[in-house]
């Protein structure tokens, strides 16, 4: 065993197909972001009022996923730094990911962890909010300052606490007697403006750029560049990345599944034994993604978003059994999601919040909900399961896992 082992490595080691794997993280920061240079020079122009030692606009940044939204700022960023670092104008950038759990499932949370970049300390849990409000003002207006905190997938942090936050971070500059803060928000959800409190979408969106989804042309040339540098000379068949660059077109335009595809296809084509990344292996790597998605979603989501689903795929169950019924509707998923509560001990929800959860179980691709009318009775919703059937059972386990059913 241990010599067929030994073989595997040492077959890893010679046929690797990549030059630099690392290009085709989401994570990796090009030396040039093609088709962005419009939002670019936006975000440039917006900022480009610190080096002259005044407050820029607080600014709100949207679009999809994958769209190059955070790729832009965090370019603009470092250009900018690197030119008032030159000019000496004291300006600090801050920069958090509102998607991690452990910074954003509280105001206090997201609070520590700002003065933890500004090179204080306090308590994980434990002070009153205001008290560290108190030490955050104490932190950055020792000087005469400009601070722009960027809060990337915004929508997440709200969604959990509200919008308050933003809104008291907005008004600290009335407390401020040295130093003056901005706001950079960035969100995947381009409706997430829409939904917060009047004052807070003035204060915050003084500013606001659309990111567009790429198209497959645009698609194809981000690959390319990212392709040329990430795999040896060669290897990457004819049609792979128009095809890789198709795929991720059809999933809104995201730049991010493009690279992950292509990633994705060329460690499935090392594994394999093959001395290209040939067309098939696009098609195996966006089966893999899908699946993975599917099963990330459903194990990281909250425990309402859990028991709503759950309560689907139950009275899905019930309709191939039934001769009853054979479609479900809003109203059957509350009644099932509030027996489950009930079974659990846990919280139920209102049938309104419901309602949103299902519409984003939706959005997620999970179900598909189709708003039906019932004339003077209102709307609901008919929903059908959309996940693969050969993922029913790894999902269902999941679920009863972690709701402890």
């Amino acid at each position: 065993m241990a010599v067929e082992l030994d073989n595997i490595f040492e077959s890893a080691v010679e046929n690797s197909l990549f030059r630099d794997k690392s290009i085709l993280q989401a994570n990796h920061t090009p030396e040039s972001i093609p088709h962005r240079d419009k939002q670019i020079e936006q975000v440039a122009s917006i900022l480009a009022s610190i080096l002259r030692g005044e407050r820029p606009s607080n600014l709100f940044l949207y679009g999809k996923t994958g769209t190059g939204k955070t790729l832009s700022v965090q370019y603009v960023r470092d250009e900018l730094l690197k030119k008032a670092n030159q000019m000496g104008v004291d300006v600090r950038i801050e920069y958090l990911n509102c998607k991690l759990k452990k910074i954003a499932d509280t105001e206090y949370r997201i609070l520590a962890a700002l003065i933890k970049e500004l090179g204080g300390s306090i308590p994980a849990t434990g002070l009153p909010t205001d008290h560290v409000y108190s030490k955050f003002i104490e932190l950055i207006d020792n000087k005469n300052q400009l601070v722009v905190l960027i809060f990337d997938e915004i929508d997440n942090a709200v969604n959990k606490i509200s919008d308050g936050f933003i809104y008291n971070l907005t008004r600290l500059n009335s407390e401020l007697s040295k130093a003056q803060i901005s706001l950079i928000g960035i969100s995947n959800d381009v409706t997430f403006l829409d939904n917060v409190d009047p004052r807070v979408r003035s204060s915050l969106g003084e500013e606001e750029i659309v990111f567009p989804p790429y198209n497959a042309l645009q698609l194809q040339d981000i690959l390319q560049e990212r392709c040329k540098k990430a795999f040896k000379e060669g290897v990457v068949d004819e049609g792979v990345i128009a095809k890789c660059a198709a795929y991720a077109a059809r999933e809104h335009g995201d730049a991010r599944r493009a690279l992950d595809l292509m990633r994705i296809a060329g460690e499935l084509s090392e594994r394999e034994g093959s001395k290209n990344v040939e067309l098939r292996f696009i098609d195996l790597a966006n089966e893999k993604i899908e699946r993975d998605k599917i099963l990330d979603i459903v194990e990281t989501e909250p425990k309402q978003f859990q028991l709503v689903l759950y309560s689907i795929f139950q009275l899905t169950k019930q309709i191939k059994q039934s001769k009853n019924f054979d479609k479900i509707f809003t109203g059957d998923v509350y009644n099932y999601y509030q027996e489950l509560c009930d079974r659990i001990k846990t919280e139920v929800l209102t049938q309104r919040r419901v309602s949103d959860i299902i519409a984003e179980i939706d959005m997620l691709g999970l179900i598909n909900a189709k708003v039906i009318s019932k004339g003077r009775h209102g709307r609901t919703r008919e929903i059908k399961l959309s996940i693969p059937s050969n993922l029913h059972g790894k999902v269902e386990s999941i679920m009863i896992e972690s709701l402890g059913l």
